[in-house]
């Protein structure tokens, strides 16, 4: 079926209407998508469909603002620029506008709007300072039924949506086989507000990510639950909930203007080990009003949890204590890069929530709201052909983190993709809070036992 031509003024409107605060009846069903991990970068992928059923695989990036496509490969005869100095630019929050360039491709038209290419591996400190056309064009996801699970992936019907071109070159250090990356952030554009705008969905989203190098966890955009995997198990019941902070400083900020940063901050008070409080610098944990430094975000492109230095020495030294001690009784051995403490996998016992070692503790907002971090989500197994056979504490020291603002400061912890795998996160952005379960392992569950139905077209 020929799709009708996108009219841009028009999509606006739709837009402005849609972000009103009257809501009405949901057109749809909650859009849902599968979550791979790629083995070897260790980078989370979510699959797309554009101009529908054109599969596409992005990064997902949970703090990036928007979607971007590799455009220099895209084809379309449907797609439409966003013109400079119109509503939706302004809308959109464009950087600049795009002027006298008339070759007909989607990287090229004459006083349109530009956005900026996010790539995680390629900071913009670096002089990677490219910018491209931002577009409409037709996009659509997998779609939840009434049972939780989904339909094949012509199940939802395409829906106009707004994303920045890419080039070729912004693919680089992204795992293979993607084609650019899927922004969840907090913005005006990213998937979750877009599909809430359309759709008149509530405006949440969950991630499940699955720790299996096979089977892949979940995201969904547009419920607030159930969420049921394996065993019919609602991974929305229960949740602990801690507020979700805005950071004001983001990567775009200027010393003169502060941009809010489109990333999730989450108020970590203190670290437990083993039900023991580390002594940590109080000042790291909190988000600095003047710089943005300090605080804990989450990100799904940083594979293991990041801590600034003194805050990873003192939890390094407290849990090789605890574990040294009854009932662990575990002495460290020689570590493996980038990991600085580790133990032989024979002397280490395994039950279902992971390997038995000491819990870490992040104590939220409140001295009962605590997200546990169990074996299976602080370890992580290396195994070398003829080498070493270790479990390595899976966190590491901020100090190699790059840097990706010159002007905005580095938060004190980034909670990575390990720590996350196999818990549910929910993120309330009517609220402005996030639920999250710990390890579900411990319920017989797990991120890769949600039931993606067989395709159907």
């Amino acid at each position: 079926m020929a799709m009708p031509k996108l009219e841009v003024p028009l999509l606006f409107l739709f837009f402005f209407l849609a972000l009103t605060p009257t809501r009405a009846e949901t057109f749809g069903p909650p859009l849902v998508s599968p979550i791979q991990k790629d083995a070897s970068t260790l980078q989370y992928i979510i699959t797309a469909y554009l101009q529908s059923p054109q599969e596409t695989k992005l990064l997902l990036d949970l703090g990036a603002s928007y979607i971007w496509i590799n455009c220099d490969d895209y084809n379309s005869s449907s797609y439409r620029h966003i013109p400079c100095t119109t509503l939706l630019d302004e809308f959109v929050g464009c950087f600049a506008c795009l002027m006298n360039c008339r070759d007909s491709n989607p990287n090229c038209g004459d006083s349109v709007c530009v956005l900026k290419p996010e790539n995680p591996f390629q900071p913009s400190i670096s002089g990677n300072d490219q910018y491209a056309p931002a577009l409409v064009d037709y996009f659509s996801m997998l779609t939840l039924d009434n049972t939780g699970s989904i339909g094949g992936p012509s199940s939802s019907s395409p829906f106009t949506f707004i994303f920045s071109c890419g080039y070729k070159e912004n693919l680089e250090g992204l795992a293979r086989g993607v084609t650019g990356s899927a922004g969840l952030g907090r913005s005006s554009i990213s998937i979750p507000v877009q599909a809430s705008a359309i759709f008149h969905y509530p405006r949440y989203f969950a991630l499940c990510l699955s720790g299996s190098k096979t089977r892949p966890g979940a995201a969904f955009f547009g419920t607030k639950g159930p969420y049921k995997f394996g065993r019919r198990v609602d991974l929305s019941k229960p949740l602990a909930y801690t507020p979700l902070l805005l950071n004001p400083v983001g990567k775009y900020s200027y010393p003169d203007l502060k941009k809010p940063s489109s990333e999730y901050f989450i108020g970590v008070t203190s670290i437990k080990v083993n039900g023991k409080a580390v002594a940590l610098n109080q000042s790291l944990l909190a988000i600095d009003s003047g710089n943005g430094s300090g605080g804990t975000k989450l990100s799904t492109v940083v594979p293991y949890t990041q801590l600034e230095t003194s805050i990873y020495k003192a939890v390094t030294e407290a849990f090789v204590k605890a574990a040294a001690s009854s009932p662990f009784n575990l002495t460290t051995t020689k570590p493996v890069q980038p990991f600085s403490v580790c133990y032989p996998a024979s002397n280490v016992r395994s039950t279902r929530a992971g390997p038995t070692v000491p819990a870490i503790d992040l104590v939220m907002h409140r001295n009962d709201v605590v997200w546990k971090i169990l074996g299976s989500n602080s370890m992580v197994r290396v195994a070398e052909k003829g080498g070493a056979d270790v479990w390595c504490l899976g966190f590491v020291d901020a100090v190699v983190r790059p840097k990706t603002s010159i002007f905005a400061g580095d938060p004190s912890i980034v909670i990575g993709g390990l720590q996350m795998e196999d818990n549910f996160l929910q993120f309330d952005l009517e609220s402005m809070r996030l639920g999250f379960s710990s390890s579900v392992l411990s319920r017989g569950t797990s991120c890769a036992s949600f039931r993606f139905a067989a395709k159907t077209g």
